[in-house]
């Protein structure tokens, strides 16, 4: 018995001594700034954001000339049917397609008149100044709740805009030229209160050039 109570002791000791060598106290402080830190990846997130949720989206973009004339007609229903944003405030977001003919390629955007001839509208594609939440936040998809922080949801939109920036715009601006015509998809930036129509920018997510 009195072996048996040994070994019982022994094996207790050490158990306690494991437990203690494994057990340790970090700050709240740096527990909450790993979380936020360590276990969200916005590159990831942006990733396959664009290839599992964008890219399919872009089949619901909204025609910008019938977008534009519904704007000019009835500007509460086109902002309440066709507009996101994952905050509150003025400022909302349209998921759009169109096609256009080059007028002049500046240095931060492209001029484009919209097809067919009869729209005869001019908008920008951005080229150079990709920033904001447009492209995250058009589609409609997402919700604040998300997202843990208002951090994460910046890199997001951050990602995203780098994305088009090296990858969707250079190779058509390698290629495009005065009178060539393009299909595009992306998004654009409205006031719902200081609408301005005649100064429309399109941060795109396609690109394409058609050939005549």
């Amino acid at each position: 018995m009195l072996k048996k109570g040994i070994k019982y002791t022994v094996a207790l000791i050490l158990l306690l001594i494991v437990g203690y060598n494994s057990v340790y106290i970090k700050k709240l402080s740096e527990v909450k700034a790993a979380a936020a830190t360590g276990k969200f990846d916005a590159t990831l997130y942006a990733q396959t954001f664009w290839q599992e949720k964008l890219t399919p989206g872009l089949a619901k973009a909204n025609n910008l000339p019938e977008l534009l004339t519904l704007l000019k007609s009835d500007k509460e229903n086109a902002f309440k049917n066709y507009s996101h944003a994952l905050g509150i405030g003025n400022l909302r977001y349209f998921l759009i397609k169109g096609i256009g003919k080059i007028t002049a390629s500046n240095e931060n955007d492209i001029s484009v008149t919209l097809l067919p001839d009869s729209v005869g509208q001019e908008v920008k594609l951005a080229t150079e100044f990709v920033y904001g939440n447009a492209v995250r936040d058009a589609l409609g998809i997402l919700s604040i709740n998300d997202f843990s922080n208002t951090m994460d949801m910046n890199n997001v939109s951050a990602e995203i805009n780098k994305k088009i920036r090296t990858e969707i715009i250079p190779p058509f601006r390698a290629q495009a030229k005065k009178s060539d015509v393009v299909a595009f998809t992306g998004a654009i930036e409205l006031n719902q209160v200081h609408l301005r129509l005649d100064e429309i920018e399109v941060i795109p997510v396609s690109l394409n050039l058609i050939q005549k």
